[in-house]
């Protein structure tokens, strides 16, 4: 495990990459994310809300607020929490994956208000695991909750 004296003081986090025998051709980096997406802000030199609504990393920003929302969501509860990402060597990539009770959920974020079916369909890769795949979801801009086809939902950042 990738561990240093920032993820020790509640700075970082390190979210690791989903890892299963059936599933090849997987990066095994991985993601590091901060706690605080206002600490990025500032350590970026961002001081306002447009220049992060234009930049070029604001679904890097995005991402990292809602990963580490998930994240303090279940340590606040006291519960364990079991999430990695998937990325393969293809380039093809799945932002988070929560296992829990014998299945994976697998979750896109994105910073559009209009997601399609497009977002979900590298979710199929997971079918190869040997952990069965249930409902997923896209986590984007889209005001109100909902779903982009029987076996996803939409939900609002703002329901986090």
């Amino acid at each position: 495990m990738c561990e240093n004296k920032y993820s020790t003081l509640g700075i970082i986090f390190y979210l690791h990459p989903y890892s299963d025998n059936l599933l090849k051709r997987l990066v095994k980096t991985p993601k590091l994310y901060f706690y605080d997406t206002g600490l990025v802000c500032y350590l970026t030199r961002w001081s306002s809300a447009e220049t992060l609504e234009s930049g070029t990393m604001n679904g890097a920003i995005l991402e990292n607020y809602v990963v580490s929302e998930i994240m303090k969501t279940y340590l606040n509860s006291g519960k364990q929490l079991f999430m990695y990402y998937y990325r393969d060597k293809d380039a093809k990539e799945i932002d988070v994956i929560l296992e829990h009770d014998g299945v994976l959920n697998p979750i896109e974020i994105k910073k559009t208000s209009n997601p399609g079916t497009k977002l979900t369909k590298v979710s199929g890769l997971l079918d190869k695991a040997s952990t069965p795949r249930s409902k997923g979801a896209v986590i984007c801009m889209k005001p109100a909750l909902g779903a982009v086809d029987k076996d996803n939902y939409i939900v609002p950042i703002w329901m986090i």
